[in-house]
């Protein structure tokens, strides 16, 4: 019987269910301190992992999830950046 390989499964920082890792998108904060969305999953840094739907998006900015998840103060910017950078490509 041949090895099942094991599907990683992360959790949402929004939401807290834990869902398979390719199904989530990843927000990364790389060395020099930047924040963005991950497409790739492959991105240097500390990564989180958001369900891949609107409202754990809006839920991100609405509850500042990145200031706890990355210790540090997180600038309206960067949510407002991750939100368009999400919507923008769910256009396309």
């Amino acid at each position: 019987m041949p090895k099942q390989k094991k599907i990683p499964l992360r959790m949402c920082i929004a939401c807290r269910e834990l869902k398979e890792k390719r199904e989530m998108l990843r927000v990364v904060k790389n060395g020099e301190g930047k924040i963005f969305l991950d497409f790739s999953s492959k991105a240097a840094g500390r990564g989180a992992y958001i369900c891949d739907n609107s409202e754990c998006i809006k839920k991100l900015k609405r509850q500042r999830l990145l200031n706890k998840v990355f210790s540090c103060m997180v600038e309206d910017d960067i949510y407002s950046a991750i939100e368009e950078e999400y919507f923008g490509k769910r256009q396309n």
